[in-house]
């Protein structure tokens, strides 16, 4: 069973239908990240996990390898964390 909270890559739990989800991967994505991307339409039951990390039921839900988490980052928001952990 993997660790919800320390990942060991970055983690995002999102939705195509979401517009923030759709942004916050643009930007993964046009900084070349490597994460995993577990997808909430195709994988329904995976909501409970990114509640079990944010305690919220909005997303994106983003997990950080340090155990952070972000639930709907701006842009800036999300630039500035893989900035720090350089990523």
């Amino acid at each position: 069973m993997s660790d919800l909270t320390h990942p060991q890559t970055l983690t995002m739990y999102g939705a195509a239908w979401c517009g923030d989800c759709r942004r916050s991967k643009r930007l993964l994505d046009a900084r070349g990240v490597d994460y995993l991307y577990v997808d909430l339409d195709a994988d329904p039951a995976r909501a409970d996990d990114a509640k079990a990390v944010s305690g919220r039921t909005q997303i994106p839900v983003v997990v950080f390898p340090d155990g952070d988490h972000f639930v709907e980052p701006t842009d800036a928001e999300l630039a500035a964390k893989l900035d720090a952990v350089g990523l």
